[in-house]
């Protein structure tokens, strides 16, 4: 466990700070706007009205956003360490933009705005259907950052503080200097680099700037249409997402420091890790449709979460249980909100509670970590010092399977392998 003095200003994100205005819709105002369901594109003269008539005829909520913030701002909220993170980006001296700095710093993430005077905060429509969201990027002050303000000594000082950077691939269509700048001093200090696809359109309209960063680049986040858009635009003519996974992370790189892990998520199914080689799936905890409000920001609440764990040294399999978690927290409420701390944090156990079979044996195997609820925590550990680590019968076997019905995920300590799923 890192010591909190060590969490603080370790992660830091730049990217496009936009307030999203968000409101459910119906089909035929995205049909209007010619706008595709769960979707990200930047707004275009089209629909520049949309924004009006958007606030004019629905129940809309103002959300501090923005890709790289959310994400920043979720694994603020998980590591509960005041300052551990940091965001830069740009909006304009406005009321929007006192909201925006209110709401981040509220939250306890370092924010170092550069406050452009002649344009407005930059705007997101959140357009949900269903409990789908498209996103229609209006960027104006967020599309205004300079890298002049990134090399301010004050600035600055963050970047050199920090050990991880975390800059969603969206940021290359404002300021590609401001992310060779911070990716080349990663790679120069030893530190991490991190990146989003972000979208198909940055994966097809952005290639040389993102194939400029990517040999830089030590985790590689994305979702499985982002993947398959990365695929496309790489001519590796497939659309399997493990392949497309293994083939990112096996692209060159600048240092030798890190190796490259590609993360892919897939909505609720699962979630797909490539590093060294091989592919790991690690499966998401799945949510009643009733209890689905808002995707918007589900992503980049992986992400958050993700990192919150990374940052501390935590494994693969606890970094994408925190994801997972966080997504699920942010999918359950409208926009990327969350409560004041992690109700259930998933990292607080190190449980030993999995039934391993093989053949016609089973095996209790210690385990790396497992998640549940925290009555059946009581419950597995409880179980757990009865039966210890011997051999058990089938007629016993049955017995305990019945009694873990309800564990999650198993791993072991031995291998990094997925073992059992239990419903």
């Amino acid at each position: 466990m890192a010591r909190q003095e060590d969490l603080e200003g370790v992660l830091l994100g730049i990217g496009n700070p936009l307030l999203d205005i968000s409101a459910v819709v119906d089909p035929s105002f995205l049909e209007k706007y010619d706008v595709k369901l769960n979707n990200a594109i930047l707004a275009e003269e089209k629909h520049l009205p949309m924004y009006r008539e958007l606030a004019n005829k629905y129940k809309v909520d103002y959300i501090a956003g923005g890709a790289t913030q959310n994400a920043i701002r979720v694994a603020q909220w998980m590591l509960q360490v005041p300052g551990a993170t940091t965001f830069i980006g740009c909006i304009g001296k406005d009321e929007f933009g006192k909201e925006m700095k209110k709401s981040s710093t509220a939250g306890g993430v370092n924010v170092r705005y550069y406050e452009d005077e002649s344009t407005p905060t930059g705007t997101c429509a959140v357009l949900v259907v269903g409990g789908e969201r498209s996103l229609v990027a209006n960027l104006s002050a967020a599309n205004c950052y300079k890298v002049h303000h990134l090399e301010q000594p004050e600035n600055w000082a963050f970047v050199e503080k920090a050990k991880f950077f975390y800059i969603a691939g969206f940021f290359l269509t404002v300021s590609a200097k401001s992310v060779m700048l911070i990716a080349k001093h990663a790679a120069e200090k030893g530190k991490y680099f991190m990146m989003n696809l972000a979208a198909p359109f940055i994966c097809e309209f952005f290639t040389s700037q993102l194939m400029e960063a990517f040999p830089y680049i030590d985790f590689v986040f994305g979702n499985e249409t982002e993947a398959r858009a990365f695929s496309k635009s790489q001519n590796w003519e497939t659309d399997d997402v493990e392949t497309i996974a293994l083939k990112i992370s096996a692209l060159p790189k600048a240092s030798g420091t890190h190796k490259r892990v590609t993360v892919i998520t897939q909505g609720a199914d699962p979630t797909v890790v490539a590093e060294d080689g091989k592919v790991t799936r690690f499966p998401v905890k799945l949510l009643p449709k009733e209890k689905l409000v808002d995707t918007n920001g589900a992503g980049d609440a992986f992400v958050g979460g993700f990192l919150s764990h990374l940052v501390q040294g935590k494994s693969i399999p606890r970094c994408c249980e925190a994801g997972n978690y966080a997504a699920n927290v942010i999918i359950q409420r409208s926009g990327c909100t969350y409560p004041p701390s992690p109700t259930s944090h998933p990292s607080s156990k190190d449980l030993r509670c999995a039934l391993f079979s093989r053949a016609n044996q089973i095996f209790l195997l210690p385990t790396k970590f497992c998640q549940s609820s925290k009555q059946e925590n009581l419950a597995a550990q409880r179980s757990r010092t009865r039966i210890k680590s011997k051999r058990l019968n089938r007629e016993r076997a049955s017995f305990w399977v019945s009694r873990f019905q309800k564990v999650k995920y198993v791993f072991s300590t031995t291998a990094p392998t997925f073992l059992a799923h239990f419903r």
